[in-house]
C-alpha cells in the first residue's frame, strides 16, 4: 500500500489421498499492524484461492491458534471451520 509492503502470504501444494486435486496449504499470512482492517488479509487469501484454483487444487486450508480472535473474524468470513484440532510431535 502506497509503496510499502503491508502483508505477505506463503503457501504450498501437497497431495491428498481423499481427492484427485492437490490441496493448498496456506502456511503463513501476515499483515502489518498499520494495515489491519483494511482488507489486506482478505486480498491475500483470495489471491491464494485464485492461484490454487487455477493450478487445479481442490481446496485451500490453514491453521490458526484458538486465541487468535482478530484473525478468526476474517477467517470465519472467507472459509469454513473444519472442526479439526492439530496434534503434533516435535522430533
Amino acid at each position: 500500500m502506497d509503496g510499502k509492503l503491508t502483508g505477505i502470504v506463503q503457501f504450498l501444494y501437497h497431495r491428498s489421498s481423499w481427492t484427485p486435486g492437490d490441496y493448498c496449504y496456506l502456511q503463513d499470512l501476515y499483515v502489518d499492524d498499520s494495515a489491519r482492517g483494511l482488507g489486506v488479509g482478505r486480498t491475500l487469501i483470495e489471491a491464494v484461492y485464485a492461484k490454487a484454483k487455477a493450478d487445479g487444487c481442490s481446496r485451500v486450508h490453514w491453521l490458526t491458534q484458538n486465541e487468535n480472535a482478530q484473525a478468526r473474524i476474517l477467517y470465519d468470513q472467507v472459509a469454513d471451520n473444519s472442526g479439526f484440532m492439530q496434534y503434533r510431535k516435535i522430533l
